[in-house]
């Protein structure tokens, strides 16, 4: 970054956005103040919590920015392999109940993932044909079970066993 904002300070690249360059007028130079301190603050890093340290630690903040990753892959899976769109409500009562089946269906997901060691997105395609259907004719029912393929049966039966 230093060596960015001296090529521009130096009229060797165009005026950019730079971080250690400090404009006045017409005249660019670094800003050695912003060096200075860029360089005492290397290597550290810093966790901010509206939390009281009595209900959580600075170890346990550390801990859970650390699984942030979580969150963002939650919300990743959410959209791409439960194939989830935006829906937009207005009312608080719609927008609370798609909250709870966005959440119950990610809780769900969740919970057969860690229960297969199985990704969602696998779990998704691998049971996408296993469907059934209930057909009423003539007052009578008839239950239709889909055919499943070894690996849809295998899913299945870990899932029910729990390994």
């Amino acid at each position: 970054m230093i060596e960015r904002a001296e090529k521009i300070a130096d009229g060797r690249a165009p005026l950019n956005k730079a971080r250690f360059l400090k404009i006045s007028g017409a005249t660019k130079e670094l800003d050695q103040t912003t060096i200075d301190r860029a360089r005492q603050l290397a290597g550290l890093k810093g966790y901010v919590t509206n939390l009281p340290r009595a209900q959580m630690t600075g170890a346990a903040v550390i801990e859970a920015y650390h699984d942030l990753w979580r969150v963002e892959e939650s919300f990743r899976m959410t959209k791409h392999d439960l194939r989830a769109r935006p829906v937009f409500h207005h009312q608080r009562d719609t927008i609370e109940a798609h909250l709870t089946v966005v959440f119950a269906a990610l809780a769900i997901s969740r919970h057969l993932q860690d229960t297969s060691g199985v990704s969602i997105k696998k779990i998704v395609k691998t049971l996408r044909v296993a469907r059934s259907a209930t057909i009423e004719i003539n007052s009578q029912r008839l239950t239709l079970d889909p055919e499943l393929k070894p690996a849809a049966r295998n899913l299945l039966n870990q899932l029910q066993t729990g390994h």
